[in-house]
């Protein structure tokens, strides 16, 4: 079969497509047939020995995947040869074949594509779980969305949106917004043009948001601290523009709560409510109320593309990789 490999440490231009052994499945593991393989940052940061899960050289990068189970290891009794299933993989995504842990399979449901799949479980995932279990968001509080237009960003604005929140999306152009506007945003701000502590003051009021979610950090990390609630809930999920140093005299002013989210954790964590938010998420799909953007796909000899697309932030939703 054919994979990406990441030989050496480096920018996504040192990655090479070589012809390798197909995968073998163990005790517990199925072989999946990879339709499509959705392409998120922390495939660029692993990649450059920059994330905090580090697999040894060689490996093949992208961490979920959208396809067909095509071979079975012992005692797999969940899924059959031929179910259409995603799944988060952590590494081995970018390739015709991967060997994944029978318990990821996620049932597919008709409604959904190859190329949605592939491009569902982590940003949706990550977005629900924030919300849900660590921002605690309520019907009508007021969620700001950082980095709105990207994967996890446009998940949570479509996703504040289904739980009743009012929204107000936040990312660098005016195209971007309009795409937030699209999947539920109710107000913009254009942080590269607008003043974003005051422009969320404007539109709340004074009060500020009560729910941020920071996929982006940077300097607009403090600034969107300084425009929280009383009692806001301020969640930290990634750091596309930089590890922040807020002063932490903010938090005791407002008397907020700066919370983490490691979604990937709490999966390994708590595998029966990660399966309980996944079972909501499809329910959801399903009834046409969240509706994955995929701005683009390539194929895996233009994984680079696709991965520089990704980490210059210049990606509207979710761009996939289509192996075959």
């Amino acid at each position: 079969m054919r994979a990406v490999l990441c030989k050496e440490f480096g920018p996504p231009e040192s990655l090479v497509v070589e012809e390798i052994p197909d995968p073998q499945p163990g005790p517990g593991q199925i072989v999946v047939d990879v339709a499509a393989a959705g392409v998120n940052f922390p495939d660029v940061l692993i990649i450059e020995n920059k994330y905090q899960f580090k697999p040894s050289l060689p490996f093949t990068p992208g961490g979920e995947i959208g396809g067909t189970v095509a071979a079975l290891g012992d005692g797999v009794t969940n899924v059959a040869v031929g179910d259409r299933i995603l799944a988060s993989t952590g590494i081995g995504a970018f390739a015709e074949k991967v060997a994944i842990n029978s318990a990821s399979a996620v049932p597919i449901p008709d409604e959904m594509d190859f190329v949605t799949a592939s491009a569902f479980l982590f940003t949706y995932g990550t977005s629900h779980y924030a919300l849900k279990d660590r921002g605690h968001l309520q019907p009508g509080e007021t969620l700001l969305v950082l980095g709105a237009a990207g994967g996890v960003g446009l998940a949570a604005v479509e996703l504040g949106a289904v739980m009743g929140a009012r929204v107000i999306a936040a990312a660098s152009t005016d195209e971007k917004l309009a795409v937030c506007r699209e999947h539920g945003a109710a107000e913009t701000i254009n942080y590269s043009t607008e003043d974003l502590k005051q422009r969320i003051k404007d539109l709340t009021g004074g009060k500020g948001a009560d729910v941020v979610y920071d996929p982006v950090g940077g300097d607009y990390a403090e600034a969107a601290l300084r425009a929280t609630n009383w009692e806001g809930r301020f969640l930290v999920v990634g750091f596309t523009a930089g590890i922040p140093r807020p002063p932490l005299n903010l938090v005791l002013l407002k008397s907020c709560q700066i919370v983490g989210v490691f979604w990937g954790a709490f999966v390994m964590r708590n595998p029966k409510r990660h399966l309980q938010h996944v079972a909501e998420l499809m329910e959801w799909f399903k009834a046409g109320k969240l509706k994955p953007h995929v701005s683009g796909t390539y194929p895996l000899e233009k994984v680079a593309d696709a991965l520089n697309e990704v980490g210059g932030r210049r990606v509207k939703g979710k761009v996939v990789i289509t192996p075959r």
